[in-house]
């Protein structure tokens, strides 16, 4: 363990000393190349402001109207069944959006139900066990204006909904 903390420390000035040296080796101009990089950055930045202000508008809309608590609510009978917390569905619907924000409501539910209880469990393995789909596909693909993303989005869902239902099954047969 002690080995791969020491690796890690050096891992960055390594790969930083290994590109200047590239860059030497190869006679190319580093600094020119870099704020050549810098400037395409911060142009795709720019070009997804408003996609990330929206998605971010969305989740804090969704939050504070109450929606997410209504949806646990007309949920909880199907939670009943699989014997699911009500709140790990909202989880599961903001995460698809904003992990900063399932990352909050995982915080609620620390704070409910503790943390090593299985519906603290369950919310923490869920969060890792999916991605937020809505906003890696604004990202990646408007940063390269993919326009048309086919399977994307379904496969993505699938494998969310995958994610989450491992995370709840491993929960129930480990307790």
């Amino acid at each position: 363990m002690k080995l791969i903390s020491y690796i890690s420390v050096f891992m960055i000035p390594v790969l930083i000393l290994y590109i200047l040296g590239y860059g030497l080796i190869a006679k190319r101009n580093i600094y020119n190349d870099f704020l050549e990089g810098a400037e395409e950055g911060l142009k795709i930045v720019w070009r997804l402001v408003p996609t990330l202000i929206g998605l971010m508008t969305a989740v804090g809309v969704l939050r504070a109207s109450g929606f997410l608590q209504f949806l646990g609510s007309i949920l909880s009978k199907a939670s009943g069944v699989l014997d699911i917390a009500p709140e790990l569905f909202p989880l599961g619907l903001v995460r698809l959006f904003s992990s900063s924000a399932a990352t909050g409501l995982l915080l609620d539910i620390f704070k409910q139900f503790g943390t090593d209880s299985p519906t603290g469990l369950m919310a923490a393995l869920m969060l890792s066990a999916t991605e937020s789909v809505f906003y890696c596909m604004s990202v990646y693909f408007g940063s390269v204006g993919v326009q048309k993303t086919r399977y994307t989005l379904p496969g993505a869902l699938l494998a969310s909904l995958a994610g989450m239902m491992a995370a709840v099954c491993i929960v129930q047969f480990l307790l």
